[in-house]
């Protein structure tokens, strides 16, 4: 069945026709891949763009690597095809664009589950995202989010959203701050992860840095890239840091103390902390495990 939760920092946009790229795309250690039908193939090469993406699920081995399949939109005649060659070759999830409304999800649900069943994989098995990419989409960020036991997460995508707002990008992102704070609510309240979109000025590292602190620090589970070199510097700014690690650490054994000896007050690095702080750092911990560089017994 589906694994909704896993450590998924950065998910890589592919174009699919792109033999080269996308056969050696695992190499650059994405936690996801995203197989594009939509955007980067052309309206003449969409079929020849399903072969493509067929093949390569079904014989490249991705060695850990989640595999994405962003298809056509709901309302294209496109859609039923592309999800049928993303679950006959095996793709662990779907991503839906331009979603705005629970109704829209449900359709592809069950698009997916005829497809589930027409090749013989088990019914649930495929999960979905839905890309929030218009302000009513925004809107009904929460009933998107919990349409269907598939829903893994949600995912702004701002190009179209802030052309729909009559906004401008800027590199501050404040034109995007009320979007990235209700799609966030949005997803913690349905308990499904929430992913920022993507950073397109490829050549400024240090701006894509402080949007990378920006939403790790609002609550985000992930960025989604377009260029390898991202990919590096997104685990490297979303990874816990030593510091966060050791106090995570010292709230857990504080905690197993408080339990030991019957005391109800935690007091952690010379602070009190409240109960609450337990969920943080088990979630520090757990993150830390999952990239690598965490070895310990606590979680």
């Amino acid at each position: 069945m589906a694994v909704k939760q896993r450590i998924r920092r950065s998910m890589i946009f592919l174009n699919t026709q792109r033999a080269a790229l996308v056969k050696d795309a695992f190499v650059y250690h994405p936690d996801c891949v995203i197989f594009d039908l939509e955007d980067a193939v052309a309206e003449n090469e969409k079929d020849s763009a399903r072969i493509q993406l067929y093949q390569t699920l079904k014989q490249l081995d991705y060695q850990g690597v989640e595999r994405w399949v962003r298809v056509n939109a709901l309302d294209s005649d496109l859609i039923n095809e592309d999800i049928r060659a993303a679950v006959a070759g095996g793709a662990e999830g779907i991503r839906l664009p331009k979603t705005e409304t629970a109704a829209e999800v449900k359709a592809a649900a069950q698009k997916i589950e005829a497809a589930e069943k027409e090749f013989g994989r088990t019914v649930g098995q495929t999960m979905l995202m839905a890309a929030l990419e218009s302000p009513l989409g925004i809107m009904n960020a929460y009933e998107i989010a919990t349409a269907d036991d598939r829903m893994m997460g949600i995912a702004l995508s701002a190009g179209d959203y802030t052309r729909t707002m009559h906004a401008k990008r800027t590199v501050a992102g404040t034109e995007l701050f009320g979007a990235r704070s209700q799609m966030l609510i949005a997803a913690r309240a349905a308990g499904v992860m929430a992913f920022d979109t993507v950073y397109t000025d490829t050549d400024n590292e240090e701006g894509f840095k402080e949007e990378l602190r920006l939403i790790k620090n609002m609550g985000f589970d992930g960025k989604s890239c377009i260029n390898p070199k991202q990919i590096g510097i997104t685990h490297e700014i979303f990874n816990p840091s030593e510091q966060e690690i050791q106090h995570a650490e010292h709230v857990m054994e504080a905690v197993q103390d408080s339990k030991d000896n019957g005391v109800g007050v935690l007091t952690v690095d010379g602070k009190m902390v409240d109960i609450a702080w337990v969920e943080g750092a088990e979630r520090t911990l757990k993150l830390a495990k999952a990239a690598g560089i965490y070895e310990g017994e606590l979680v």
